[in-house]
């Protein structure tokens, strides 16, 4: 096998178990010993791959931030079709419905860590940060064609949404909140921005998670 497949292999390999201590445990949980026991690798493993653990923790949460930037490729592109609270609806559950949520708390929790992050993400933080911008796109494509009110302020909806999102999926111990919880956050949020059209039972969103598949309420635009 080729050594660069078998590093990009090790490394995904040891990011998902910290995903799954993250998700399973929390931030306290999360040390060295413990993602490669997880990983069932030995233990110098991950010194192989990074300087140290903080290095692992931020290519981590970089990882996981370009995952982010994917989802809103998909999401910009779904800009026009389905329904602007179905698009948003779906797109929140795909990113507070991962590991997002926890990656976030583990750079709260980490001071090591969001120093390091601050190289590359000066402001905010990382992931929420990130997030707000692919929702802030979206809107901004929306308004441009005409589904969202000219005069709404994306850029205050954006964080609104993010920030509501984030609480709502905040308790990890709890059962995540359903579709209708998290379409019923989004339609609270951006009521005045969008127009209400006629009920369209059975719209399909298009493609940006299973909670913005189908939508049963009114249509936008």
């Amino acid at each position: 096998m080729p050594t660069g497949v078998a590093m990009r292999d090790a490394r995904e390999q040891l990011f998902d178990a910290a995903e799954r201590i993250l998700l399973r445990d929390g931030p306290n949980a999360l040390t060295g010993r413990a993602v490669t026991t997880e990983a069932g690798c030995a233990k110098g493993v991950l010194h192989r791959h990074f300087a140290d653990f903080d290095a692992f923790l931020a290519d981590l949460v970089l990882d996981r931030i370009a995952r982010i930037d994917d989802q809103g490729t998909v999401l910009r592109a779904a800009a026009g079709t389905g329904t602007v609270a179905g698009n948003l609806t779906g797109a929140l559950t795909d990113l507070f419905g991962s590991v997002a949520v926890a990656i976030v708390s583990l750079v709260t929790f980490r001071d090591d860590l969001r120093d390091r992050l601050r190289r590359t993400s000066p402001s905010g933080i990382p992931v929420l940060t990130e997030a707000t911008a692919m929702l802030a796109s979206y809107l901004m494509a929306e308004r441009e064609l005409g589904r969202v009110a000219p005069d709404a302020d994306v850029d205050t909806l954006a964080p609104t949404l993010i920030g509501a999102g984030h609480l709502l999926f905040a308790d990890r111990k709890a059962a995540p909140p359903d579709a209708e919880a998290v379409r019923t956050l989004v339609t609270s949020v951006i009521a005045g921005a969008v127009d209400v059209g006629v009920v369209d039972v059975g719209v399909v969103d298009a493609g940006v998670g299973e909670a913005g598949v189908m939508e049963t309420g009114v249509a936008e635009g």
